[in-house]
């Protein structure tokens, strides 16, 4: 919930800035974990992760990543994001067809 919040205020003050070492550390401690390794490593979702904005501002937030470790139900709500990401991402490519 404050990670909503903090969201929201930044958006609301246009700091849209990403810090790619935050980013690439958290991404670096969820690739200790098994079930993170085998999306991490799947290529439908790999380039999410490198050129998505909205997943990379997602995993900005160290605190949201040490919940995605923790609870299982973190990691599904994680999961069902990169979906609704690669759907937005075909979404795009089909319209723009």
């Amino acid at each position: 919930m404050i990670d909503f919040l903090l969201g929201i205020l930044s958006a609301g003050f246009g700091d849209n800035s990403l810090d790619t070492r935050k980013i690439d550390r958290n991404i670096e401690m969820l690739k200790n974990h098994t079930w993170f390794k085998n999306i991490y490593e799947d290529e439908k979702y790999h380039r999410l992760f490198f050129v998505n904005r909205n997943v990379r501002q997602y995993l900005q937030s160290t605190m949201r990543v040490k919940r995605i470790i923790k609870r299982e139900k973190s990691q599904r709500v994680f999961l069902v994001f990169l979906n609704n990401q690669l759907k937005n991402k075909i979404s795009l490519i089909m319209n723009q067809g």
